[in-house]
């Protein structure tokens, strides 16, 4: 099986900013929902976990795998989508004209790097080599894999699984702390 998981929150969040990159620890809130989280899918199955790097991915992971013999193992590939000189933006949907907007309400649209983002085409190719060397040979060996990283690298990764078109790359979004099951 093929689990998957978004941190919990973090201050950023909470305001609304754009986190991409940008090192973001877990809020109490935060860790309060991984610690539901914990006791929620205790009885769930993991061989092993693979989390991003950043703090905010790795602290919801502990968290959630506390007291249990589930190795965890960082990958540069699972950090969030870069958005480049967006990072740090508040509310951006309520700037008009924002140019990363196009991102999130036409991703078709969005097919070159604005502002130093990184495009769906980077985003993807980073996921698919991620599922395609380390997740589908586990997979296939029968293993459960766990998943923990954030909001628009879990799409890429549902999208590559699913083979979604781009128009449907934000329809399979997930909760903070909640688990889904891929495959």
């Amino acid at each position: 099986m093929l689990y998957l998981m978004r941190h919990g929150r973090t201050d950023w969040n909470v305001r609304h900013k754009l986190q991409g990159r940008t090192d973001i620890p877990l809020n109490e809130e935060g860790r309060q929902m991984a610690r539901a989280a914990h006791d929620e899918y205790l009885n769930t199955h993991f061989d092993i976990c693979y989390c991003s790097p950043l703090i905010r991915a790795a602290e919801t992971a502990e968290i959630l795998l506390e007291g249990r013999d589930v190795p965890i193992v960082k990958d540069d590939r699972l950090m969030e989508m870069c958005f480049g000189d967006y990072e740090g933006i508040e509310h951006s949907f309520k700037i008009p004209d924002c140019p990363i907007n196009v991102l999130f309400k036409d991703p078709v649209s969005y097919t070159e790097s604005i502002g130093g983002a990184e495009t769906f085409e980077e985003l993807n190719a980073r996921t698919l080599s991620f599922l395609e060397e380390l997740v589908y040979p586990k997979i296939k060996d029968g293993k459960d894999v766990l998943i923990v990283g954030h909001g628009a690298m879990n799409c890429s990764l549902i999208s590559n699984v699913k083979n979604l078109p781009r128009e449907e790359f934000w329809s399979w979004g997930l909760d903070q702390c909640k688990l889904m099951e891929l495959m």
